[in-house]
């Protein structure tokens, strides 16, 4: 059942499939973690799902274009039917396609091609196929496990699409985080910001999130820790300030 939720930023909401896959908090503090992407910026949002990220980057930094890939055809379909809602489509255009097969895209529009995108942002797929219990959904599954691409082919994708010096933004699960920056490293993205996520102060982190740039030098900055929940498990006043909730 589809549902049309209010993002409490700038007027934007966002129609979400309640049986599907719905956007988390991950998607929300990645957006507020790129903060520092430039205004103007030509924009990737690789595995775009509900359109999230997109979206909510369309307001919070004013780039030139988003483009959204998407493989899922339905939910391709509803990002796009959110970017009309919120009368965004003269600067964000959501495609329906696998991330490995842009290459036949770039011949029909050059603003694919390699080398030319300023920022990529993306919140992949965690699970590594045949680990962990699997949701019945298809469309949960694919959003959650690599099913049909990698970590190695999405950051090798990213790494050819970013221009020398572009920007690369990643949430991803801290349990991860060493084959994260292995593969990295692996195509020339060096990670320059890091910042750890915990549901509260007493559990181990859960979510990493990071910033990484193409062709940079050695040198990395570690922000303070983010807190979800209070003791009392409500959410903590940088939590309440993300969401723009008073």
């Amino acid at each position: 059942m589809e549902r049309i939720d209010d993002l409490n930023f700038e007027g934007l909401k966002i129609i979400q499939d309640t049986e599907g896959f719905c956007f988390g908090i991950d998607s929300v503090l990645l957006t507020d973690f790129a903060r520092d992407v430039k205004r103007n910026s030509k924009i990737m949002d690789l595995g775009t799902g509900t359109g999230i990220l997109s979206i909510l980057l369309s307001k919070k930094i004013n780039p030139k274009k988003i483009y959204g890939i998407e493989i899922q055809k339905e939910v391709a379909e509803m990002a796009e039917r959110s970017v009309k809602l919120n009368s965004l489509e003269n600067v964000i255009e959501i495609i329906n396609i696998d991330i490995k097969d842009l290459n036949k895209l770039k011949k029909e529009n050059k603003d694919l091609e390699n080398n030319t995108f300023d920022v990529i942002v993306t919140n992949p797929p965690y699970k590594k196929l045949g680990t962990g219990i699997k949701n019945k959904n298809e469309k949960q599954i694919i959003s959650r496990y690599e099913t049909t691409t990698t970590l190695d082919d999405w950051l090798k994708i990213s790494s050819k699409l970013l221009k020398n010096n572009g920007q690369f933004y990643i949430v991803f699960r801290t349990d991860r985080l060493t084959e994260l920056i292995t593969n990295m490293k692996k195509y020339n993205l060096e990670v320059k910001k890091m910042r750890f996520v915990y549901s509260n102060i007493n559990e181990q982190s859960i979510l990493v999130l990071i910033k990484a740039v193409k062709g940079a030098g050695t040198f990395l900055k570690i922000e303070k820790p983010l807190i979800i929940y209070n003791q009392d498990g409500n959410y903590t006043d940088e939590i309440l300030k993300i969401y723009n909730i008073k």
